[in-house]
């Protein structure tokens, strides 16, 4: 028996990988398969199956791609309603992949089809469950973001997984291995561990929703607490895992066209791509195409274009740093952006180089900032790391404006008056100085360093102060 855990951790996502026998099957691939038709060769397997947990929100799956690739079905938990051929299985169905077994487990709630997967070894023990967005290391699925597709309150839905954790996955045994679909960083949960691998036993003394005498209400108020609104770009994921999507490799050929500077200009005026830039911040700042945006491809990538980006069907043109053009595609890919139309070819030196206009981001240190706070009455500071972070420490009469809710906070910036950016490290912030500068707001200043570099200079800063205690 083997069983890979495969960790994209742009999307902290885990796939799987089962293999006995010469059969293997992959649980929630990425859309990218090549990772697992190489393993399969590896161990001489064929792929059997393809088993989804449900209808994933925050990626595109590769199910598609790969039972094209193998012949392999694709394997669904009651409910689901694909517009694609797959077995749709009952609560309790059992699928054989050499000496193990897969029995589908029903466990609804994060989405109605939900699905929990129970491993059994050649002996027909309990081994694992794959418990996809039902069950996290810490956490448990949030339970709003199907609302609309199954017409109930996320109060329904929570009350449908309270009884989905307790009757199907709390009375199996303590040793049983719990891998789940995400970790820590993903916005389908929101109190995940770093660690992507436990056992049952573990989660049931640590995790705040399997508490023993926890009652439906107290289950239903905490797990729909503090909830933040969801990325635009779920519902256009759910759209096309469940009804079909382009294959990645027409997609991969299309985004990795090299354009000369010349022939990028005339593409991005003719087709209004936004202009991505997914280099180091620290190079974005020096020089950049104007209005374009920087998201780099070192920090979390995918997630924050989902996030700031609405529109999947935006075209995109790239500038990315030499030989990590075809990860950039691949990567939006993944979330579903495919209209990636190419990028610039020679980088932003051949931009440079063929006398295009190029813009800049303004820079202070932290120990400029702290100059500057002494000369003058108020400087308006802006935080852009998300409102927790913020409420936790943050620069004395700074003002929150989260990234993710930028656009949400325009009004609040200064139309004249320089005003100073920071996040908790310097990726945020360049993120959030690139799309104010497209809006046409020139009078920021970035921080470097960001809050990091803030405490470490020794500026003024405040712990949040509860009104109750006042």
């Amino acid at each position: 028996m083997q069983i890979e855990q495969i960790y994209t951790g742009c999307l902290a996502q885990g796939a799987y990988y089962i293999e006995s026998k010469g059969e293997a099957a992959i649980i929630d691939p990425l859309r990218e398969v090549g990772p697992y038709l190489k393993r399969a060769r590896q161990d001489g397997a064929e792929i059997k199956y393809i088993f989804e947990t449900h209808f994933h929100a925050d990626f595109v799956s590769g199910h598609l791609t790969l039972a094209e690739k193998t012949g392999a079905p694709i394997v669904y938990g009651p409910l689901a309603n694909p517009k694609f051929d797959a077995i749709i299985a009952k609560d309790g169905q059992e699928f054989r992949i050499g000496d193990l077994t897969l029995m589908v487990l029903h466990t609804p709630g994060h989405t109605m089809e939900s699905t929990t997967y129970l491993l059994k070894d050649a002996e027909g023990k309990d081994h694992a469950i794959f418990s996809g967005d039902t069950l996290f290391l810490g956490d448990v699925g949030r339970p709003d973001l199907a609302q609309k597709a199954a017409d109930m309150t996320q109060e329904q839905l929570a009350s449908t997984l309270f009884d989905s954790l307790r009757n199907k996955i709390m009375p199996l045994a303590d040793e049983v291995v719990v891998y789940p679909a995400h970790g820590a960083g993903s916005a389908c949960g929101k109190n995940m561990m770093k660690e992507t691998v436990d056992t049952l036993g573990h989660q049931k003394e640590t995790n705040y929703a399997l508490r023993a005498d926890m009652t439906r209400e107290e289950f239903v108020a905490e797990v729909t607490e503090g909830l933040m609104p969801p990325p635009k770009y779920f519902p256009l994921n759910v759209k096309m895992n469940k009804e079909g999507y382009e294959h990645v490799d027409a997609v991969l050929e299309r985004g990795t066209r090299p354009l000369p500077p010349a022939a990028f200009e005339a593409v991005a005026n003719e087709s209004g791509a936004l202009i991505l830039d997914v280099r180091k911040e620290e190079e974005f700042v020096k020089g950049h195409i104007p209005r374009a945006i920087f998201i780099g491809l070192d920090g979390s990538f995918a997630p924050w274009v989902g996030a700031l980006v609405a529109d999947t069907e935006q075209p995109i043109l790239l500038v990315a740093p030499e030989g990590r053009e075809e990860e950039a595609v691949i990567r939006l890919s993944r979330v579903g952006f495919d209209n990636t139309l190419g990028y610039l070819e020679g980088g932003f030196d051949a931009w440079k180089k063929a006398s295009f206009e190029y813009d800049t981001v303004s820079s202070v240190t932290a120990e400029d900032l702290e100059e500057l706070m002494e000369e003058a009455e108020a400087l308006p500071v802006f935080d852009v790391r998300k409102n927790s972070e913020f409420l936790s420490e943050h620069l004395v009469d700074a003002e929150n404006t989260p990234l993710d809710y930028l656009n949400d906070h325009l009004a609040e910036f200064p139309s004249e008056e320089v005003f100073y950016l920071h996040c908790a490290g310097g990726y945020r912030s360049v993120i959030a100085a690139s799309i104010l500068k497209s809006r046409g707001i020139h009078n920021l200043v970035n921080i470097l360093g960001g809050f990091t570099s803030i405490k470490e200079a020794g500026l003024p800063v405040t712990d949040y102060v509860c009104p109750s205690t006042l």
